[in-house]
């Protein structure tokens, strides 16, 4: 049973979406999401079919990695075959070797699942950990309180406004009205929802977009900004608030969200918002 890597048509990102929904369940570790392949499409389909790798076997898609960077790779796999010794070992030998168009030479990072036998058979070749990440999860099971903001769903006539609003909150951003409409047409915005949050004044102060994996799956935040001219109000914790109201109303289980562990800010503000940290996950990383 051969394993092919490759780089998906048109169609077959698609299918790379289906399958991540699949593979999504509050009982396994936090992976790659389909709401992930679906921030990614903000750059537009071509960019982002040229970021995603699949590994199929006997035509079925066993993993699925994403181009963060050039030498940044999320990968996740089929959780019935995170202990398959074969696939993990052709993963390691595909990541490890730049002639396989996965990740170049030099010094590259991965991001992998806790618990799949392909970490242990890095570590054997010489890959490090790296960076520590903290998870964050909030059970839906409960109705989810009010926010404090007003809350709209921005469709095409308020992605300016929420352009605009994520441009303030972060420093580097570049994102426009048109890689909105961009990601707004990938397959996997059809289970998502662009939040805009408003002050009592009628100020944009805040947005989220979140991606559902489908009903009793866990649905993710990303991204969530707070206008930096209306910080230390609440309003981020108010939007993360509004984003899990949002998913519980779309089905989905729980709401998950991943932040680097040295944004001690970004953590106590899911954490304001009613998540709870799980065990921190820590990239790997191999220098030559």
């Amino acid at each position: 049973m051969a394993i092919v890597v490759g780089t998906p048509s048109v169609s077959g990102l698609t299918e790379a979406v289906d399958a991540l929904r699949q593979w999504q369940s509050d009982e396994t570790p936090l992976q790659l999401h389909p709401g992930d392949l679906g921030w990614q499409r903000r750059f537009g389909v071509a960019a982002t079919v040229a970021a995603v790798r699949t590994w199929t076997r006997d035509g079925r898609i066993v993993a699925v990695g994403l181009l963060d960077a050039p030498e940044l790779l999320r990968l996740t796999i089929a959780p019935d075959v995170r202990q398959d010794e074969d696939l993990a070992r052709r993963l390691a030998e595909d990541i490890a070797g730049p002639e396989r168009g996965v990740l170049p030479a030099g010094q590259v990072f991965l991001e992998v699942p806790d618990g799949v036998l392909l970490r242990d058979v890095l570590a054997e070749g010489g890959w490090q950990t790296d960076e520590p990440w903290t998870p964050l999860h909030r059970d839906l099971t409960e109705p989810v309180p009010d926010p404090g903001l007003r809350i709209e769903v921005a469709g095409p006539e308020r992605a300016p406004e929420w352009a605009a609003v994520l441009r303030a909150s972060f420093a580097r951003s570049t994102f426009t009205e048109e890689r909105w409409q961009a990601m707004a047409a990938g397959s996997a915005y059809a289970d998502a929802r662009s939040l805009l949050g408003y002050d009592g004044e009628g100020n944009a102060v805040a947005v989220v977009t979140v991606w559902s994996a489908g009903p009793g799956r866990p649905g993710l935040l990303e991204p969530m900004g707070a206008h930096r001219d209306h910080r230390g109000r609440g309003h981020g914790r108010a939007i993360t608030v509004a984003a899990a109201a949002e998913l519980r109303k779309m089905g989905s289980s729980s709401a998950i969200v991943c932040t680097r562990s040295a944004n001690v800010g970004g953590v106590a503000t899911y954490e304001s918002a009613g998540f709870e940290r799980r065990p921190e996950r820590l990239d790997l990383r191999r220098d030559k």
